[in-house]
């Protein structure tokens, strides 16, 4: 039978290592590539992450076209949309890559069940990661690691990730033809950025522009440095280098433009017969960590939240919008800090290092905000703003879960200096203290009144003073962590220092005889 296909785009924007988009091929006689602006996801997002996904729609719509083919962007909630596009163009066929984050399951449960009732068949594939998270639950009696040793261990038995498919070419496409009408622009074509953000026209230059060619580019750029692929050490680079010292491939990742198996094969060609660093510092380490937290926000109930996640340390944290409001706005008076939140609003992405150094200060180390806050903030602002990697990280840096060494804080003042002594990056973000001399910048309030004065900034008035002193606050926070460890270690619930995570409810017989004709149907790998 030949097929009449939708692929369904969500992640995945691309057409490298694409095996959802093979199969909608195989047997088909019509094919529509669909991207739905779906409002749950898409509504409320920030201009610079519209920016990204509208340059990685036109790159997709043009790789499309060089196939003879088009993509179609369509607007509303899938369980809307999806079953009045089956009875439109009579499909028979809907594709699409796994995704395991909550919101996506279930609207993927939806979605299969009503494209059952309109006697469409389901096939989905595992490519936006390295491997079947599901399996490696499996293999660690199912629950998710909580410690990269462990997760290293099993994925060590599993043996390497798949080799990446190619991406589909003329001959794919040669008994397949994609119906496109005079009105295609006006009805599917990609909604202009000005239209999507009316405050479009105020962007600056754009570092990190969408698109799997742009990705792929900078792939291969990465890749020529082959001495500084082999010695790369992540925990070695600077977080405030006015250009990245790190790859800045995370956002091609997270939406997909980028393959993670592609990215893991081009490193092991690259490391072959070479001396090279190895995880967690390596680059091969960084998509490991990746896994790491994908596996752990699948396993673990509650992932993005505090309470209700049986491995997260339960803390008694503030409420205080004033704070919060100063940290998101870069107004807390520690000019590192404003400077990598100021970097984060404009460009869309930060370093990692930065981002401990902003997240500690928010929870444990001085304002003690819950994380989840600065996790929302993060979600709002990252060009790599990854549901699991976020969720993850935020728990990590704010020592509820994986890291419990809560006494171990990063100070706003001297993290900074270490790798930017004259504070050239503070500089470049905070324009208004670029006056002042290196042995004030990081701490423009010890500056004497002549100094401030020269340099044209008046702390207090054009630069405010600290939100905090940092040196007693961190002290006081510190013996609030170690309360929030003691009482956890009373409790009789279960405790995040278990090596092996949570253990999940095992399937019912009728459940494994759903998944088993599930998976007949629906091939998943």
């Amino acid at each position: 039978m030949a097929h009449t296909c939708i692929h369904w785009f969500r992640k995945g924007l691309r057409m490298h290592d694409n095996p959802a988009l093979l199969a909608a091929l195989r047997d088909c006689k019509q094919l529509y590539p669909v991207f739905l602006l779906d409002p749950h996801l898409h509504n409320n997002m920030c201009i610079n992450r519209w920016r990204f996904l509208v340059g990685a729609l036109k790159d997709l719509d043009c790789s499309l076209r060089k196939l003879n083919s088009r993509l179609f962007v369509v607007r509303g909630r899938p369980e809307d949309v999806l079953p009045k596009l089956f009875d439109k163009w009579k499909v028979t066929k809907l594709t699409y890559e796994y995704d395991t984050e909550p919101y996506s399951l279930g609207r993927d449960t939806a979605v299969t069940a009503l494209a059952k009732e309109h006697g469409v068949q389901v096939i989905y594939k595992i490519s936006h990661t390295l491997y079947d998270i599901e399996r490696i639950i499996e293999e660690n009696n199912g629950k998710a690691p909580l410690t990269y040793t462990r997760m290293q261990a099993i994925v060590k038995t599993l043996g390497p990730p798949k080799k990446p498919v190619p991406a589909p070419t003329m001959e794919d496409m040669a008994e397949v033809k994609t119906p496109c009408s005079e009105s295609h622009e006006q009805q599917y074509g990609i909604p202009a950025l000005e239209e999507l953000c009316p405050d479009a026209a105020a962007l600056g230059e754009e570092p990190f522009p969408g698109g799997e060619q742009e990705a792929l580019r900078r792939l291969d750029e990465h890749m020529k440095r082959t001495r500084w692929v082999c010695e790369f050490e992540k925990p070695q680079t600077s977080p405030n280098s006015l250009s990245p010292s790190t790859t800045v491939l995370s956002p091609y990742v997270t939406v997909g433009c980028l393959s993670a198996r592609t990215f893991w094969w081009r490193l092991a060609d690259v490391y072959q017969g070479k001396k090279h660093s190895d995880p967690p510092v390596s680059l091969h380490g960084q998509l490991l960590w990746r896994e790491f937290f994908y596996t752990a926000s699948v396993g673990i109930p509650n992932f993005n939240k505090m309470v209700g996640n049986p491995v997260c340390t339960q803390i008694d944290w503030d409420t205080n919008s004033e704070y919060l409001a100063a940290w998101r706005e870069a107004r807390t008076g520690f000019p590192f800090i404003d400077a990598i939140m100021t970097q984060l609003r404009q460009e869309g992405w930060i370093h990692h290092l930065a981002r401990h150094a902003v997240a500690c200060f928010l929870t444990r180390g001085d304002l003690w905000i819950s994380w989840e806050d600065g996790q929302k903030v993060f979600e709002d602002l990252l060009l790599d703003g990854d549901w699991a990697l976020n969720a993850g990280n935020w728990q990590w840096l704010s020592a509820s879960t994986f890291f419990h060494q809560y006494f171990r804080v990063y100070s706003p003042v001297a993290f900074g200096k270490k790798t930017d002594k004259n504070g050239d990056y503070i500089k470049k973000y905070l324009p208004l203290l670029k006056k002042f001399p290196a042995q004030y910048i990081y701490e423009p309030w010890k500056a004497p009144r002549s100094v401030q004065q020269a340099a044209g900034c008046i702390v207090g008035k054009d630069y405010p003073h600290p939100i905090v002193q940092h040196e007693v606050i961190s002290k006081k926070n510190i013996q609030r962590m170690k309360s929030a460890y003691a009482k956890r270690s009373s409790d009789k619930t279960d405790s995040p220092t278990k090596k092996q995570g949570v253990k999940r409810k095992g399937p019912s017989v009728v459940d494994m005889m759903k998944k088993k004709e599930k998976r007949k149907k629906s091939p998943s790998s």
